[in-house]
């Protein structure tokens, strides 16, 4: 199975946000065009008085089929194939069992990263675009040199830094 690289995306909201569904909806257009593969979505509240609420939308395939290459990317480094095989299977059984990413801990760590009032959203993303560019290099000789994602708020950090500069 060729799978893409897999992002973890965490976004917050303030306490005056309303949800109407709009990022859902566009990641969702994402996902049924076959841009992305939505493996885990995690929604934490923590309300004005410090409770927490949660709501998680896992796809249990997704899961085992994620754990299952993790496990075997990890099992293949330890002991070649052989260990592929074996990684392979045991992490499809321990994402199977867990049927989520977060465990609670993970929840409480989340959640104490957030103000009163606010929520965030993590979601687990593969970019199923990215694997015939990335095929594509390989077929050709070519090799990964690096990977960052460059953020239009970088360009403004960098932007302002500039013009603190022209001013000096």
């Amino acid at each position: 199975m060729a799978m893409g690289p897999v992002q973890i995306l965490v976004v917050g909201y303030g306490a005056g946000a309303e949800f109407k569904g709009e990022a859902l909806d566009a990641l969702k257009r994402l996902r049924d065009q076959d841009i992305v593969r939505i493996v885990d979505l995690l929604m934490v509240h923590k309300t004005e008085d410090g409770t927490i609420e949660k709501i998680e939308i896992a796809d249990d395939s997704e899961l085992a089929k994620l754990g299952a290459f993790a496990g075997a990317l990890i099992g293949f480094g330890v002991a070649g194939e052989e260990g592929a095989e074996v990684g392979a299977i045991a992490g499809a059984e321990a994402a199977a069992q867990e049927g989520s990413l977060y465990d609670d801990e993970d929840v409480w760590y989340i959640a104490d990263a957030i103000p009163e009032g606010f929520s965030a959203a993590i979601a687990v993303l593969e970019h199923r675009w990215a694997i015939p560019m990335r095929d594509a290099v390989a077929q050709s000789g070519g090799v990964l040199l690096a990977d960052r994602w460059l953020h239009p708020q970088d360009l403004l950090a960098v932007g302002a830094e500039i013009g603190l500069e022209l001013d000096d």
